[in-house]
């Protein structure tokens, strides 16, 4: 008898451990960002197959050969962030950096209206998941434009992806975004992106292949009404990052994202 229960106390606390934090619970895993939850659309999933190549035992050669001026890869294993994640948890940010203003842009593809204010206020009253209705030139959002002085006590801490391009210096972008929301489709230099906390739809075009988009509607917005009508051959190449994961685009690569959580980011742009 006690056997049996000692078994069924065990298993008990396997099932415990492995059961995944359930979104929204604000628990560790997500680095008190809440997950997707109310108000996000429930078409707005992971695609049912990623089209973009998963790598995680990459050489440099390799990275050059096959994608640096080809196409996008996903980086898996290539740099440990554990600090900087944790650094960069909903707490410890606000802590950090609460009383900092931050600048918004405006989430169409030609961002041109900007906004300054203290990073707690977007956080606390701005960041929430899309309004589907909403343009984007009507949507705030937090990436880039960074103080890189204000916050190089955080960025000291990020190890970006080890691969280069010759003549190239990189520059980072720090980023954080509600559930639902993302910048449409938009070209430049190559670069690296990769998520710390939430999860990151890609959709992405070579750069002779202009995609069907309006600049000033959201990529929700895009989503939910272009993408189902697409045909096959005229589809993008697509895959959701999860945390850890850092996806390469190569140079003027079109490309529009897609926050399936509250997501926080940081991209590695070569220029």
């Amino acid at each position: 008898m006690a056997t049996g229960l000692r078994r069924l106390l065990l298993l008990l606390v396997l099932w415990t451990l492995a059961a995944p934090a359930r979104p929204g619970s604000g628990k560790a895993g997500d680095g008190g960002w809440q997950r997707c939850g109310p108000g996000v659309p429930a078409a707005v999933a992971e695609e049912q197959r990623c089209t973009v190549e998963r790598r995680a035992d990459l050489s440099y050669a390799e990275f050059v050969q096959h994608y640096a001026f080809s196409r996008p890869v996903i980086l898996q294993g290539l740099t440990d962030n554990l600090k900087f994640r944790a650094l960069c948890s909903r707490q410890r940010l606000l802590a950090s950096f609460g009383d900092s203003v931050v600048r918004l842009s405006t989430a169409n593809t030609y961002s041109y209206q900007k906004v300054d204010l203290p990073f707690r206020e977007y956080v606390e009253q701005l960041l929430h998941p899309q309004d589907p209705t909403s343009l984007g030139n009507d949507t705030l959002y937090f990436f880039g434009d960074n103080n890189f002085t204000e916050w190089a006590s955080l960025f000291r801490h990020y190890s970006p992806p080890p691969f280069r391009l010759l003549g190239t210096t990189p520059a980072y972008s720090f980023g954080i975004a509600g559930a639902g929301s993302g910048v449409p489709f938009h070209w430049h230099g190559p670069g690296f992106s990769e998520v710390i906390y939430g999860r990151k739809r890609w959709f992405l075009y070579p750069p002779e292949k202009t995609p069907e988009f309006h600049p000033n509607k959201t990529t929700l917005a895009w989503f939910r009404d272009t993408y189902p009508a697409l045909a096959p051959s005229a589809r993008p190449l697509e895959c959701t990052i999860q945390a850890g994961e850092v996806l390469y685009f190569p140079d003027r690569w079109w490309h529009a994202t897609l926050n399936l959580d509250t997501s926080v980011f940081i991209s590695t742009f070569l220029s």
